[in-house]
């Protein structure tokens, strides 16, 4: 693997890593033109997730050193001389590490039972472009829907507007909602289906505001994409290593890095005052340009 198909490989893996278009698909797809393929490749693809997940922690650092202390910290007393408001916020803390552990277990288990029959049966680009599409076409209906109800109530752009924006705090989130978001996660084990998208629709359908679940979704992919990360160094590291060596992987979390940070705060940005329609449209045309490349042989599906 050369540095610049590294740089390439970071930069999709970073820029859509929690966008709602599925960074699988697209390293998938990245790597059929690049004809990048086999275990070595493959592995590669999941350890540079460790560049996003740094982006994450580097974003919301102060989310994290209140889960640590809550988690951590207040079971063993050492929270007790902290000021009363700091107490609640360990308390609050507390909560959220629970709920995002909770809402991991499903993809932790379902993903160590099917994990080699995913790999085998859906890592090829006809069922990721059935994803890109379907998915994008279930993000369209639900905005549509939502458009044509308010129409008929008699609700304003701005009304709709301010309605999907509002919704409870992350702090209201209970334990059988993270449960249900978990297994809405599973879902995103379809490559295409984007894993972000799923658990920001699950936060939305369990009461959070918009910026809660983005938040949420955020956080958990923290823990999602770091075990997943783990067990693919330990399953398939050293082929990797043995083939491509350090430098690339660590040019490649580099690059995935920078995008990754520079991607969220643009999606938390976008999504304050626009909704998820343009990645309905984007995952369509994607997934058309996509199927015409491969029905006339332009791109390789082995």
């Amino acid at each position: 693997m050369t540095w610049w198909e590294a740089i390439i490989l970071g930069l999709v893996e970073g820029i859509t890593e929690y966008l709602p278009v599925s960074s699988t698909g697209h390293l998938i797809l990245t790597q059929k033109a690049l004809n990048l393929t086999g275990p070595a490749a493959n592995a590669f693809a999941i350890c540079i997730q460790a560049g996003a997940i740094i982006a994450v922690l580097g974003l919301y650092y102060k989310r994290f050193i209140q889960m640590t202390r809550g988690f951590w910290l207040r079971p063993l007393g050492l929270t007790k001389s902290a000021t009363p408001d700091l107490q609640k916020s360990d308390v609050a803390g507390q909560k959220l590490a629970f709920n995002i552990i909770i809402a991991f277990l499903p993809a932790a288990v379902i993903g160590l039972l099917f994990d080699d029959l995913i790999e085998q049966k859906l890592f090829g680009l006809y069922p990721v472009t059935a994803a890109w599409f379907f998915g994008g076409l279930a993000i369209l209906i639900t905005v549509w829907l939502k458009k044509f109800h308010a129409k008929k109530q008699g609700i304003s752009a701005a009304e709709l507007k301010a309605a999907t924006n509002a919704g409870n705090p992350l702090e209201s989130l209970t334990a059988l909602h993270a449960l249900a978001i978990g297994f809405i996660q599973c879902i995103a084990m379809w490559p295409g289906t984007s894993r972000s998208l799923v658990t920001i629709v699950g936060g939305l359908i369990v009461g959070l505001s918009a910026a809660a679940a983005v938040e949420f979704s955020f956080l958990l992919g923290v823990i999602t994409l770091l075990a997943a990360t783990l067990y693919k160094s330990l399953d398939a590291g050293p082929i990797m290593l043995e083939q491509y060596g350090w430098t690339p992987m660590l040019i490649g979390s580099l690059a995935a890095w920078l995008s990754a940070a520079l991607s969220i705060k643009w999606l938390v940005g976008y999504l304050k005052s626009h909704g998820l329609q343009i990645f309905g449209y984007y995952r369509i045309l994607l997934a058309l340009i996509t199927l015409t490349l491969l029905l006339l042989n332009l791109i390789n599906n082995n």
